[in-house]
This record gives structure tokens, C-alpha cells and sequence, in this order.
């Protein structure tokens, strides 16, 4: 009887098994990545079910969250305004965490972005900006900015420009990589043989890169680009405002009274017609008009709110309304909010991942 009671309950171990292997949800082709910074978790959530599928342990005090191209892995920075130096490093595919980045001196990462299938930092704490290769497992490209708190970072596609917000120093530097070539040989004085210069042959071109930094507002935090990449859009948390940047000019067009004082995140809409900011001192997310730099509306949403991400189709905003433990999901057509989706306690950093 103890044998059948044993092969009996064996079997019904081994049935819960399958039918829990036969019911677990895969990472679909689109994911959409939330991070929870007081679970310090990242949810990978069913943009069309709007259902969290999983959530990975990501680490200490998680802020933004970035894909790669592939859709397969995600990093997220370890902030801890400068307590912490790593980076995160999540399988989509097997929803699990895999070891971490060390990046030793480089402390206080936040803002992510991957471009040239490399993940793109900054490092508050070093007031650098930094790149990971994943295929040799280290850092390599390092460039200081000079700024205090270097926050948020963009990379042109053809990594011929970088843009960083610092917070603290009230700016944004627009990095430009150039290519130094060297001056002309030496002129032999007269009568003396010709022949190569001394020192072997003569230096070969350098990669170098020239930084401009623009004033902007106080609390120069959340940035985007335009779409065709001419504008830069900057909102300014302690000052309220938006400073708008010819980004080939390197100068300031328009400073708008936006009146957006806790301004976190900005971003313009997929069609680049509109501009979304986030604010974590007040209930709602600010519209504006791209073309007349007027306001459009003020979408109610909670009570504050931080990370913005579009939905690449420009059918949806979701907004991470920290204070609140959910994320605000809006209609870009009747600009209104349809739903929420519960991703965690303190709801910030977004990312789209699309598999290939």
C-alpha cells in the first residue's frame, strides 16, 4: 500500500509539472518592460493583455530599463545616486536574471540606451558616459563630461552624436564625434637629404569627440530628440519650464513657461506632432503642441508620475505614476486614460522589446 500511495503521489507531482510547463506564458514577440524600484523587480508585461507574464529580480534601487535590438536581453542601471555601480542583466526569452555588470569605478549609472548592439550609460558618480560590450564582457569607451549629475543619455543611430542631460549643472552636452587629422611633416631645413620624417611614418587620423554644453533650466532632467532629430526638447524640474535646442546650431531657440515644476520625464509622440512630460509634484501629464509650443491638455493620471514610453505604433502612452503603484495607460486618439496595469510597488523606468 505505502509503494502504490508513493507511486500514486509521484505521478501527481509529475502531472502538476507538465500542466505548469503547459501553462506558462513565454515572452511574446513585443514585451513591454516595467521596473519596480521599491521591489526591485522588472515586470515583463503582454502589451496586448495588458497581463504581467513574470517579474525578475533586478537589484538595488533599479531606475531605467533598456532591450536590445534582438528583444532577448534587458539591462537596467543600479542607481542609488551614486551608491551602486552595476547594471543588471535580464533573459527575456528564459525570464531570468543573469549576473550582473561590475563597472568598478563608474558609480551611479541611470540613463540607458542601446545603439550599435552595445548598451550606452551614464555614471553619475564618475560624471561619465560609458559603453558595455556584451561579446568581450567590459566596458569599452569611457568619456567624461565634466557636468554634475550626467542623467539621461540619447545615441544618434549612426553613433555620430551623443546627448546627455546634467541635472545639477543646469545643462545638456551635445557630444560630436570628429575626426582629428594630423598637420603637416616637418620642413626639412635646406640642404638637408630627403627622406621620411624622423620617428617613423607619419601619425594616422584619430577618432576624437567635441563637447558643447548648453544652458538650459534648473533641474535639467528628462530630454528627448525630435524625430527628425533637429529639436532637442529639455524640461526643467525646478524652474518649470522647457528649453528648446537647435541641436545642428548647438543653441537655444524657445524657452516655453510651461509651468511644469517636478517635470521628470519628456518625450515627443512617434509622429513627433506632440510632447508628453511627466511630473512627479503634480496629478497630471502635460501635452504640447509640437509645431505652436502651446499646450494641448493636462491628462489627469494620479498623483505624480515619472517614466514615459510610447508605444511604437503611436496607439498608447503608458506612464509610470510612482506615487500611485501602477502604470497609466493613455489613448493617443481620445488622449484619454483607458486602464492600468499593476507592475509593482514604485513604477519607473519603461522599455519596449520586439524579438527577432
Amino acid at each position: 500500500m505505502h509503494t502504490k500511495a508513493a507511486i500514486s503521489a509521484a505521478l501527481l507531482l509529475f502531472c502538476l509539472s507538465v500542466a505548469g510547463e503547459s501553462f506558462a506564458q513565454s515572452t511574446p514577440k513585443e514585451a513591454l518592460l516595467i521596473l519596480a524600484k521599491r521591489d526591485q523587480t522588472l515586470a515583463i508585461v503582454d502589451p496586448a493583455t495588458l497581463k504581467v507574464l513574470n517579474r525578475v529580480p533586478v537589484g538595488n534601487d533599479p531606475h531605467e530599463v533598456i532591450a536590445s535590438s534582438d528583444g532577448k536581453t534587458a539591462y537596467a542601471s543600479n542607481y542609488g545616486g551614486g551608491a551602486y555601480n552595476t547594471l543588471a542583466v535580464v533573459d527575456l526569452v528564459g525570464q531570468k536574471a543573469l549576473p550582473s555588470i561590475d563597472l568598478g569605478p563608474l558609480r551611479g549609472p541611470h540613463g540607458l540606451t542601446f545603439v550599435g548592439e552595445k548598451p550606452w550609460f551614464t555614471a553619475e558618480g564618475a560624471k561619465v558616459i560609458g559603453r558595455y560590450d556584451p561579446a568581450t564582457n567590459k566596458v569599452d569607451w569611457v568619456l567624461g563630461t565634466g557636468q554634475n549629475r550626467t542623467h539621461m543619455i540619447y545615441v544618434a543611430p549612426d553613433q555620430q552624436r551623443i546627448i546627455t542631460s546634467n541635472v545639477s549643472s543646469a545643462t545638456v552636452s551635445i557630444i560630436d564625434r570628429v575626426t582629428i587629422r594630423p598637420g603637416p611633416p616637418p620642413v626639412a631645413p635646406p640642404g638637408a637629404p630627403m627622406g621620411p620624417p624622423p620617428g617613423g611614418p607619419p601619425p594616422a587620423p584619430r577618432i576624437d569627440w567635441d563637447e558643447t554644453v548648453v544652458a538650459v533650466g534648473k533641474g535639467s532632467e528628462g530630454f528627448d530628440v525630435s524625430p527628425n532629430e533637429k529639436e532637442l526638447w529639455v524640461a526643467n524640474a525646478q524652474d518649470g519650464t522647457v528649453t528648446i535646442i537647435d541641436i545642428d546650431a548647438k543653441k537655444v531657440t524657445k524657452t516655453l513657461p510651461a509651468n511644469v515644476v517636478g517635470a521628470n520625464r519628456l518625450k515627443f509622440t512617434p509622429d513627433g506632432k506632440l510632447v508628453f512630460i511627466s511630473s512627479l509634484r503634480g496629478p497630471d501629464v502635460i501635452v504640447l503642441d509640437a509645431a505652436t509650443r502651446k499646450e494641448v491638455k493636462r491628462i489627469p493620471v494620479g498623483h505624480g508620475a515619472a517614466g514615459i514610453l510610447m508605444q511604437p505604433d503611436g496607439a498608447r502612452v503608458f506612464v509610470a505614476c510612482s506615487p500611485d503603484d501602477y502604470v497609466a495607460i493613455i489613448d493617443l486618439k481620445t488622449m484619454q486614460v483607458t486602464g492600468h496595469i499593476d507592475a509593482g510597488h514604485e513604477p519607473d523606468g519603461m522599455a519596449w522589446a520586439v524579438q527577432h
